[in-house]
């Protein structure tokens, strides 16, 4: 048994040799086998590659071919293409340089012309100087003037035709303007009577009570003067008791206690009582009588016109106006004139005809406190007005109807307007007599003072004058510069209310005998 193992074991123990060696001999021979496979594997792969890579290699000289045959072509095309352009420009550029010979050889021929017609023409004129000269020199032979006496001459005929196309032509523009007189009567109707504002300071400051005998004279002065010292103190007007038969002169600048003191003594006169204390009962009443007739009057204008809302010292301040006069003219009537006038000329414009009256009442309210307060009618109007929130039209209205402020409205120039026409129609206020015949008498001066005129009438109480102008001097056509430069010379240096109206007659008679 153990040699069995014995032989096993010896077996085992050369087997295993042998078995190793064999293992290895075949793993050599597989690896020998592998190698070769790998290497025609590798060989292979390498021949695949070759192959492949010869093939891209002609593929991309083909293509490089391809692409430098393309390139070639372009480039070919595109040298071919600019030098057609240049070819067309050479062509353009000869032909350019055969017109510009071709100009260049017209400007030579042309230079060559005008140089010898400006030599002809200098020679024309030399010839045409020469004849001048002999015309001049003939001319004056035969006219028996110089040059330096014709062209005067000349001058005054040129100067006679443009007056005469001057005055055809004012004719035409006049004529011009009378056919669009409905379309601007509006605006040339305002703007012309606003030039003739004029300003009226003059007041009556008496005021004259008839008395039924002169014995009343001596009851009205009292023992010792005391009833005639008790009325003017009352009243604060002076009693002027002098030798006018049946009469006593109150005087003073209150238009209102004027109007105060004149009651009172007319009632102690019907009394037939006068005594301190009746003087005082009778002032008292007088003056509560006279403010009475100031309310009634006041609303009775505001009635007259339509103007409602008004302020009631307003209305006050317009009654006192009943008593204030501005040369002859009532105040209160005058406003409401205004008023009224200034109403229709809205109308006519299409403004508003309610606040045109307003402005038109109010615009001399500042008449009735100016002897009062210091200041103008003007200023003082415009103060009552803003006091007693008036509107800033009427306002605006009332500070430039003299002109003292410049209107903003069309509403305030209706009433500048207005007040021109109320103050300027005739018998509307008084002038003093020395006043009124230097006015005519420098507007006869005026109009002698121009050239061809021989006689001035100053008629129509200074509102007309007629010219009568020297046939010989002054023709019709002249006639028109004439007016219109007298009416200019009027305009800068005379002051007038409303217009003057200038007739210039030109009259020519010719007389002869049949024997």
């Amino acid at each position: 048994m153990l040699g069995i193992i014995i032989a096993v074991i010896a077996s085992l123990a050369v087997s295993i040799p042998v078995t190793s060696i064999l293992t290895r001999n075949y793993e050599k021979k597989q690896a020998a086998l592998k190698m070769e496979n790998a290497e025609e594997k590798a060989r292979a792969i390498i021949d695949e590659a070759l192959t492949t890579a010869e093939a891209k290699k002609r593929e991309a000289l083909l293509e490089a071919k391809e692409e430098s045959i393309r390139t070639r072509n372009e480039l070919e095309e595109e040298i071919r293409n600019r030098r057609s352009e240049v070819q067309r420009a050479e062509r353009r550029n000869q032909q350019k340089e055969e017109a510009l010979d071709k100009r260049s050889d017209t400007l030579e021929r042309k230079e060559q012309s005008l140089q010898s017609k400006e030599e002809t023409l200098r020679k024309q004129r030399e010839e045409v100087a020469k004849l001048d000269e002999q015309r001049k020199q003939e001319l004056e032979r035969i006219s028996g003037l110089t040059s330096e006496q014709a062209k005067e001459y000349l001058l005054k005929l040129v100067e006679e035709d443009v007056r005469h196309d001057s005055a055809v032509m004012i004719k035409e523009i006049e004529a011009e303007a009378k056919e669009e007189a409905d379309k601007k009567a509006r605006e040339y109707v305002i703007g012309a009577i606003q030039r003739c504002a004029a300003d009226h300071t003059s007041e009556s400051t008496i005021s004259v009570v008839q008395l039924p005998s002169d014995e009343m004279k001596g009851r009205i002065i009292g023992r010792e003067g005391r009833n005639i010292r008790t009325l003017e103190t009352m009243t604060g007007v002076e009693l002027i008791i002098d030798d006018t038969p049946e009469a006593v002169v109150i005087s003073g600048f209150d238009p209102i206690r004027r109007e105060v003191a004149r009651i009172a003594l007319e009632k102690l006169i019907v009394d037939g009582r006068i005594h301190p204390a009746r003087i005082e009962e009778m002032v008292e009443k007088a003056q509560k009588e006279v403010e009475a007739r100031i309310k009634e009057e006041g609303e009775a204008a505001t009635l007259e016109v339509g103007v409602h809302g008004i302020h009631p010292e307003l209305i006050r301040l317009l009654g006192k106006m009943k008593f204030r006069t501005s040369y002859g003219q009532n105040a209160l009537k005058h406003s409401i004139e205004v008023a009224q006038l200034s109403g229709l000329l809205a109308g006519e414009l299409g403004l508003d005809i309610r606040v045109a009256k307003r402005a038109g009442l109010l615009h001399d309210i500042g008449k009735s406190v100016d002897h009062e307060m210091e200041g103008s009618h003007v200023q003082l109007g415009a103060e009552l007005c803003r006091k007693y929130r008036e509107s800033q039209i009427v306002i605006n209205a009332v500070e430039s109807h003299h002109g003292d402020v410049e209107p903003t409205s069309l509403i305030a120039c209706i009433v500048q307007a207005a007040d021109t026409i109320s103050a300027s129609r005739p018998g509307a206020r008084r002038e003093t007599l020395e006043t009124y015949t230097t006015r005519l008498k420098q507007l006869e001066e005026i109009t002698n003072s121009f050239k061809g005129v021989s006689n001035s009438y100053a008629i129509q109480a200074g509102r007309e004058v007629r010219v009568m102008v020297v046939p010989d001097q002054i023709s019709d056509t002249d006639m028109v510069l004439l007016a219109r430069d007298i009416a200019k010379k009027i305009e800068t240096e005379m002051e007038y209310p409303g217009n003057i109206k200038i007739n210039v007659i030109r009259e020519s008679r010719v007389t002869d005998y049949a024997k």
